[in-house]
């Protein structure tokens, strides 16, 4: 079942580009979803992935910024119930 999630134009932008470079790399046709996912996924075993895709936060290290993406999603999870 497909939800529909809002997201500025800027990251509509940055998720395509993503997807154009995983589709060179799998050499396969790549939806948004999957993109996501995998960039998701790979912000678990590479922080500096966020870096590469977003671009830097000044005064922060990606991997400063990732944990604080962590903290939200545990405090949004937590008062959710997840």
């Amino acid at each position: 079942m497909s939800q529909t999630i809002k997201v500025s134009k800027l990251t509509k932008v940055l998720l395509a580009r993503y997807a154009a470079r995983l589709q060179e790399k799998l050499g396969r046709r790549v939806s948004f979803d999957e993109a996501l996912r995998h960039l998701l996924v790979s912000c678990d075993k590479k922080p500096e992935l966020l870096t590469e895709v977003l671009g830097s936060v000044p005064g922060l290290s990606s991997k400063e910024v990732f944990q604080e993406r962590r903290l939200d999603y545990e405090r949004r999870a937590g008062k959710l119930c997840l």
